[in-house]
């Protein structure tokens, strides 16, 4: 009999570091994918991501509708107890046999709670890595509910093992997000790349330079946003480039974002920036690996972009204390800082693939994993 590996899917990011996984699970002989999408993936002002799930041939086993409107610290705790009740229901009728969840968003710390609770084996990936912000908070405390762990380097490996977690249990698979980049032509973009995700703003010609930003709110500096987005659009102002915007998470803090985004906007009427809401993993791959930096606060600088040799420039504290190639340039909130390092970047950033995040085969060893480990939901320390 097949065993039931129940994946959670809640966010484009999330989507993009689990996809090759959910592939690989549904084509394994001895595993049956359950696959359950909620939270902002569902919604269309984060880019409808379902729809991208579905497109990509995968059928949602059900859907759970748990985010609370408001983008702060309340509706995000509100949103996490919310999914929790949402997941139990769900996890009674699948029955799954293991649970996986993805790094270390607030919506998978439900998926962690729920599977804890209800004596299912969870296993999760990314664990171990640092970073700033709540999501570092998170992150931990998941790999403490995990029963099995597929960390992304031998650094965050050692990591759980010092935190007591069976060595045993300890799988070094890579980032599944690396699968993506393996597997994706990262050749010049099409004619009509950037039509396809329509957006608001001027049209981006895919043949000349461009740069990408994406910056997201950081839960832990709530109220600080308005304030760190207007830093990097004007260091973005004195770049003459075209430049690519994407819509930040449903995080606490969002709205502060949006907010600068759209003033902005309004005020400026930019002729050189175009806002989007999502790309499909592969083409958010092939937009990265093409243009000239990454600017913000995403782990796909660091992640995709070693693999890509994309140079970056990191934004503040959310990223703070995770390993990083050569290509990533940190810097703090001010604008001069901010624009000296794109035009640095612009200059000089030419890097090498890097494999520091794994080797683009993630999904093939954690589907065989899941396939015949052997769980003990009765957890110990191990020092």
């Amino acid at each position: 009999m097949s065993r039931k590996v129940c994946i959670v899917v809640n966010s484009r990011a999330n989507y993009g570091r689990i996809k090759t996984v959910l592939t690989a699970v549904k084509n394994h002989p001895d595993l049956e994918l359950q696959l359950i999408v909620g939270a902002s993936a569902l919604l269309d002002r984060f880019g409808s991501v379902i729809d991208i799930i579905k497109k990509d041939g995968f059928e949602p086993t059900s859907v759970i509708y748990s985010i609370v409107e408001g983008e702060n610290l309340t509706t995000m705790a509100k949103s996490t107890g919310l999914a929790i009740q949402e997941l139990t229901s769900q996890f009674e009728n699948l029955k799954p046999d293991v649970a996986l969840t993805v790094a270390d968003r607030f919506e998978t710390m439900a998926t962690a709670i729920t599977a804890s609770y209800m004596n299912i084996p969870l296993a999760h990936t990314q664990g171990g890595e640092v970073t700033g912000s709540i999501d570092e908070s998170v992150r931990h405390a998941i790999t403490k509910l995990a029963h099995i762990h597929f960390p992304a380097t031998q650094k965050a490996a050692d990591n759980i093992i010092r935190m007591g977690e069976d060595p045993s249990t300890v799988y070094v698979t890579g980032c599944p997000a690396i699968d993506i980049c393996n597997k994706s032509s990262v050749d010049e973009l099409s004619s009509d790349f950037f039509e396809n995700y329509k957006g608001v703003g001027p049209g981006i010609d895919p043949f000349k330079p461009y740069i990408v930003v994406l910056q997201h709110p950081v839960t832990t500096e709530f109220g600080q946003g308005f304030f760190q987005i207007n830093e990097t659009l004007e260091a973005i102002r004195n770049i003459d480039m075209q430049i690519v915007w994407l819509w930040p998470n449903v995080d606490a803090g969002s709205d502060d974002i949006s907010k600068g985004l759209r003033v902005y906007r309004e005020k400026y009427s930019p002729k050189n920036i175009h806002f989007f809401r999502n790309f499909s993993p592969e083409d958010y791959v092939k937009l990265i690996g093409n243009c000239k930096c990454l600017v913000g606060n995403s782990s796909s600088g660091i992640r995709e972009g070693a693999w890509l040799g994309t140079p970056n420039v990191t934004i503040g504290s959310r990223q703070f204390g995770r390993e990083c190639g050569d290509n990533v340039i940190h810097v703090g909130y001010q604008r001069d800082e901010i624009e000296k390092a794109i035009k640095f970047q612009l200059k000089h950033g030419e890097y090498s693939s890097n494999h520091l995040y794994g080797d683009g085969h993630a999904d093939e060893k954690i589907a065989n994993i899941l396939a015949t480990a052997t769980f003990n939901i009765n957890k110990k320390l191990c020092y």
